[in-house]
Order: C-alpha cells, then structure tokens, then sequence
C-alpha cells in the first residue's frame, strides 16, 4: 500500500499554505506525467471513501487528466434499478437489497475497458466486492476528517444512511466502522480541504509512485525502491 499523506508537509502559515497548495497540485496534474501514467495504467482505477470525501469529483478530474472513461457506480446502479434514485431504493426495498444490486453493478463495471471508478461509501466493506476490487483493479482511498465530511455532506440531503439521525454522530459511526476496510486499499489520499486540484495532485503522484515501482518490479522481478503495495 503507498500511503502519500506520510509525504505531506508540516502545517504552514495561510499565505504559505495556499502558494503551496498550488504548487503541490501543479506537480501532480503535469500532462507530460499524465500521459505517461496512462501508459502504465492496465486496470481500473477504483476510487473508496466516505461520503464526502471527494470521490466523483476527484474521479471525473483524474478520468480527465488520464484520457479515460469517468463512472460513477451510484449512477450506474439507479439506472439498473430503472432509474429508481438511490435514496428511493433505500425506502422502498432497504439498505441490504441495495447492497446486493450494488455488488452486481461493480462486479460487471469491473470487467469493462480501464476507466476510473467512483464507488458509494459501502462498496468496499463488501468482502466479495473488496475481494473482486483487489483481484481487478487499482484502488485509491480518498480519505477526510470528520470535519471536512460534515462540511462538505451538508450541501446535499439526499443522503440516505444520515436521514433522521444526527450526521456528525453517523459520521463517527462509519468511521469507526469503516475506516480498517478502506486501509486495504492500494492507496492511500488525504483529501485536501481547499481546491479539487490539491488532492488531484496528490493522488496523481501517489499514482506515479505506486505504477512506477510495480513496472520496475515487473520488467526486473526484483523491487525498484518501494515494492507496490508497501508503505512508502
């Protein structure tokens, strides 16, 4: 597993932060390194995290960056349930009958052309859809703090597991729940709380890091550096 927030910086002055995050994000998005991470991606990219965390958002930017095919496995299941919408899915038939049209949905995602794929909070606690993930593609834990996923989950209220409950309460649930799950993850992202581009930098260079070191490996057979799936 690469762990790109042992990399991050020190906390820093405002001033200094925002010139640094500019930076940080500049390095990451270099189209001359993302045509040549394009080159070494051979699977999906599957992106796992809370609600909030950023995932479609980073998903569709990084598909851009990358030249592939964005697929949000949400929108992919309410248009397999008929384009029922996930939170009427939840009310109408529950939260295990979702699961289960979940599974099905990543399942045969997983098996089309490389693309990047956003998966909902619950996918990746799944044992046969983590399973399948693992054997199949290249995953990415796009993690947040408690009070960057309050922040950001308050803009919507379509949110079907923090209905009539206290969301900052179900929020320290999930991620006591759910976090030891998505640390299986290939790689790991903090998510910034600030511009997208900030933590599209930092999953593009993680990428370069992890892709980089798993060619090595197998055009030598031998590490280059970090093996790919250590921490580094």
């Amino acid at each position: 597993m690469v762990d790109a927030t042992q990399h991050l910086p020190a906390a820093e002055p405002e001033t200094d932060r925002k010139a640094g995050q500019g930076r940080e994000a500049n390095r990451g998005l270099d189209r001359d390194r993302a045509r040549e991470l394009s080159r070494l991606i051979d699977r999906p990219i599957v992106l796992v995290g809370l609600m909030g965390a950023g995932k479609s958002c980073i998903g569709k930017r990084l598909a851009s960056h990358l030249g592939l095919p964005f697929v949000d496995a949400d929108r992919e299941i309410e248009a397999a349930a008929g384009g029922c919408s996930i939170p009427d899915i939840f009310a109408l038939h529950g939260e295990q009958a979702f699961r289960d049209g979940e599974r099905r949905v990543i399942q045969r995602l997983l098996g089309n052309p490389v693309h990047v794929l956003a998966t909902g909070g619950g996918a990746f606690v799944d044992p046969i859809t983590r399973a399948s993930v693992k054997e199949r593609g290249l995953s990415i834990w796009i993690r947040a703090d408690l009070d960057l996923l309050l922040k950001r989950v308050s803009r919507r209220n379509n949110r079907p597991l923090l209905q009539n409950v206290d969301p900052r309460a179900k929020l320290a649930e999930l991620i006591e729940l759910r976090h030891p799950f998505y640390a299986e993850a290939d790689i790991i992202v903090d998510s910034a709380d600030g511009p997208p581009e900030v933590t599209l930098g930092r999953v593009m260079e993680a990428l370069r890091q992890y892709l980089t070191a798993e060619d090595a490996v197998s055009e030598t057979g031998t590490p280059s550096g970090s093996q790919p799936g250590a921490q580094s």
